[in-house]
């Protein structure tokens, strides 16, 4: 299928040119992504656009002060949104009852849908992207400066620009590995030496190891960066959060 070379060869673009992505480029991929699945066609995502210079500087703390918040042309903030919905419920006479996490659950589906449809638009039509995963790390922020309103949740920021670097692909686990036939095949040692042996023989993962002081390349992961302890934290920041928008009443 060599119509989707493009996606196997993907990678993230962190650095971008200084050239504007035309607005109406933008609004052509956000509109055919809008195509995407939905939860009973009730589309329960909005999209912020930033691009003015001071807002991205604004955000940029928010996301760790990641230099491609500010570099890129655009960043866009995809929520989850059941706040136009129930709106519309209300002005039509409907008692809406989208105040709990199901609710969210759906409508962070139904957001991300559209995310990974916008993505390989993008990079389709020779952008490049980079998902940024801090977004659900440090909401409150976000919603201040973006300025959203009860049931409106960020999901997920994607910068975007053309690109100004053709960076390495990064490894990817085999398929057989991740592919279940009929029912889940749980893995043995012998699997799962089978399925990481490629990430852990990699002269930077190997580097990675010997860096942080540890034995294993899962070691990086549990006790550098992905700690229990970090995970904990931002999951009851988290809920927090999604209380004060309204998914958790």
């Amino acid at each position: 299928m060599k119509h989707l070379d493009f996606i196997k060869n993907r990678r993230s673009i962190r650095k971008y040119q200084d050239r504007i992505v035309p607005d109406d480029l933008l609004k052509d991929l956000l509109e055919e992504s809008f195509r995407a699945s939905t939860m009973g066609n009730m589309q329960l995502y909005s999209v912020v656009i930033t691009k003015d210079e001071e807002m991205k500087r604004k955000l940029a703390p928010s996301h760790f002060n990641q230099p491609m918040i500010t570099n890129a042309s655009a960043v866009l903030t995809f929520c989850a949104d059941f706040n136009r919905f129930s709106k519309w419920c209300e002005i039509r006479d409907a008692k809406p009852g989208y105040d709990n996490f199901l609710s969210f659950i759906n409508a962070a589906s139904d957001a991300l849908l559209v995310v990974q449809n916008f993505c390989t638009l993008a990079e389709a039509n020779g952008l490049g992207i980079c998902y940024i995963g801090t977004t659900i790390y440090n909401p409150d922020p976000i919603i201040e400066l973006l300025q959203l309103p009860t049931l409106v949740m960020p999901i997920a920021t994607i910068t975007i620009g053309y690109p100004a670097e053709e960076p390495q692909q990064t490894d990817r686990l085999p398929v057989e590995h991740l592919i279940h036939h009929e029912t889940y095949h749980d893995y043995s040692k012998d699997d799962l030496d089978a399925c990481y042996a490629f990430k852990e023989s990699l002269p930077e993962n190997k580097y990675f190891v010997e860096e942080n002081g540890k034995q294993t390349l899962a070691q990086v992961f549990t006790d550098v960066r992905y700690k229990k302890e970090d995970n904990e934290f931002m999951s009851e920041g988290l809920l927090k959060t999604l209380r004060k928008q309204g998914f958790l009443k």
